[in-house]
């Protein structure tokens, strides 16, 4: 089979791209509270960015960053939820520097900002993992807006 560059793409090319493609993502779950660029996570796989911001999204249906935006969020809800922490406690324990971009951010996916959601959480007594499966952000701004009662 023929690549896009006439080079010749095998499906051990494939499998092998996949396999840095899953490492990175399994970095940016690992490592998501450091401080995480597409240009390091790229010279990690051995890719130019703007190849593995088309790859990553083409096999998980987002780019590396808008991934690692996701996950941070992921975990601020958690750590919001639990009752625990302040909103700027989330939000530099999962790797934001700056507490109005994780606002921002976190209102943009979850529908509200991370005060109303740490004021509304429930304490959870479901497993983490079936939570995770149907909590997950959505993205580019497709959360219902803000209902004010």
């Amino acid at each position: 089979m023929r690549g896009s560059i006439g080079l010749v793409t095998t499906d051990a090319d494939r499998l092998a791209e996949f396999v840095r493609l899953r490492r990175v993502r399994d970095r940016i779950d690992r490592e998501f509270a450091q401080p995480l660029t597409v240009a390091e996570l790229a010279r990690g796989a051995h890719m130019s960015e703007g190849h593995l911001s088309r790859r990553f999204k083409a096999a998980y249906g987002e780019s590396p960053y808008s991934y690692l935006m996701t996950r941070r969020i992921e975990r601020a809800m958690t750590l919001l939820a639990d009752g625990h922490s302040s909103v700027t406690d989330a939000c530099f324990a999962v790797g934001f520097s700056s507490l109005g971009t994780f606002s921002t951010r976190f209102t943009e996916l979850v529908g509200m900002p991370p005060s109303a959601y740490r004021r509304n959480a429930q304490p959870l007594e479901v497993p983490a993992c079936h939570v995770r499966a149907v909590s997950r952000p959505v993205r580019n701004q497709e959360a219902p807006p803000l209902r004010r009662t």
